[in-house]
């Protein structure tokens, strides 16, 4: 078997969500600094893993006010829980270039499994003759279900925060090392 390491190229990925905001209108954010690898076994994709990491205090919505509230104790509590993490347990081929990935994330110190829904766009090679792979994936969480209870009802009733975040990917890696199992 030879699994192939890709790193995570930062400046050409990224890692967003959206969440109601006041039931009727989404807000959208990103995070701007985290790592990662994914480890390609391009002969039995099954085989293959990844691991992402991201720093919770890079969060960023556009709004300063609110970008410093979500890295608050009511949220994320950077200071305490300066990390996001994904491992993975599972990948899955489904359809065409479709994968399921399995894994375990991590967000306040509280683990919960979660399914992303991937798909492996292409490799190619860039100009510099850096080997890189594009990938895409998506999932939903119960932000509740992390310890992200901070809420305030709505007197038109709903609350201010919805409970579902849509997370999005843009995933390009740069090829690091082939490495022979024994």
């Amino acid at each position: 078997m030879t699994t192939t390491t890709w790193n995570i190229d930062t400046t050409h990925s990224g890692i967003h969500f959206s969440v109601r905001h006041m039931v009727i209108a989404k807000v959208r954010g990103n995070f701007q600094k985290f790592s990662g690898t994914v480890a390609l076994d391009e002969q039995d994709v099954t085989k293959s893993s990844v691991s992402v990491s991201i720093d919770t205090a890079s969060i960023s919505t556009g709004v300063e006010q609110r970008d410093n509230h979500l890295r608050s104790a009511d949220f994320f509590e950077v200071e305490k829980f300066p990390a996001i993490t994904f491992q993975s347990t599972k990948v899955e081929k489904t359809s065409g270039n479709g994968l399921r990935v399995t894994g375990n994330l991590t967000i306040r110190d509280i683990t919960r499994e979660v399914v992303l829904d991937a798909e492996q766009l292409g490799v190619g090679k860039d100009p510099w003759g850096n080997v890189k792979a594009a990938f895409e994936a998506k999932t939903s969480v119960d932000r509740r279900d992390f310890g992200l209870k901070w809420n305030q009802a709505l007197e038109t009733g709903g609350v201010l925060v919805g409970e579902k975040i849509e997370i999005a990917l843009e995933v390009q890696a740069v090829k690091a090392q082939a490495v022979q199992a024994a």
